[in-house]
């Protein structure tokens, strides 16, 4: 059952929307510019949040009032069983709004970090950043799969840490590398259906995951600017706008493909 069904706090308004989308981590950040950038292009968007129900509710009101579509959907992906219900929960509320559950884009950008060298990360540091950031893409997808059409699409959101070193987010970076053989692999097992599978891989992006961060190191803001070709730090709608390429018609001959979005740091 979708978010907005259980809340009970409104109508569920019908959508004569030719695509559909789901984007997990949806509501904040990177996730929540490629929802609404989704959404201007006529997608009805499937928002996933983790915990913050606010967040959800304003993305869904944000994409709402630019005439959009979209619906919340909350699943905590550090739990075991959470990919079932977050395909329940998706397929319900497809069905509520379009009279069909087909689904034509998976968007798995939820993730999470893990700030930690060699000598400082634990074994359940590890655990998590592993569960968010590979296990949950690959059950989700699981899940989704039987609901995701032919000529469909799924982009996984990586890291620019899978391909430079960065030994103070070990375990992240290794996340993103795992994140990434699961998209090629996929991508060779779902080509026979035309549904594409490729990685978007961030560099620096400001958000607000990063921003607290960058104000009280202003310096690290600077040196992260002046690392890009352009001299600025990256912005969510940069990545959100290669993501929507990826998901559309124009990308149907990419598959299993990294596309990097860091502005041209560290060629």
């Amino acid at each position: 059952m979708s978010d907005d069904r259980q809340r009970g706090r409104e109508t569920v308004e019908t959508t004569s929307a030719a695509r559909t989308a789901v984007v997990t981590g949806g509501s904040k950040g990177i996730g929540r510019e490629i929802v609404l950038r989704l959404a201007r292009a006529g997608v009805l968007v499937a928002v996933h949040y983790g915990r913050d129900d606010a967040a959800a509710r304003e993305t869904v009101d944000a994409v709402r009032a630019e005439g959009g579509s979209a619906f919340a959907v909350r699943a905590d992906l550090s739990e075991n069983g959470s990919a079932d219900a977050l395909a329940t929960a998706v397929a319900d509320g497809l069905a509520a709004r379009t009279g069909s559950s087909g689904l034509d884009i998976l968007v798995n950008n939820a993730g999470i970090g893990c700030r930690a060298d060699i000598t400082d990360i634990t074994p359940e540091d590890l655990d998590r950043v592993f569960a968010v950031n590979v296990k949950a893409p690959v059950f989700v997808t699981q899940w989704l799969l039987p609901l995701l059409r032919d000529g469909g699409r799924i982009v996984n959101i990586s890291s620019v840490a899978n391909r430079i070193a960065h030994p103070h987010v070990l375990g992240y970076a290794m996340s993103k590398g795992a994140l990434e053989a699961f998209s090629r692999s996929l991508a060779a097992q779902l080509g026979a259906r035309g549904i594409t599978v490729n990685t978007v891989a961030p560099g620096l992006i400001e958000t607000d995951f990063h921003r607290a961060r960058l104000r009280a190191h202003p310096e690290d803001a600077v040196e992260a600017a002046a690392m890009t070709v352009f001299g600025r730090l990256g912005q969510p709608g940069d990545v959100a706008d290669a993501v929507a390429f990826l998901a559309s018609e124009q990308a149907r001959w990419i598959t299993g493909e990294r596309l990097e979005t860091t502005g041209g740091a560290y060629l």
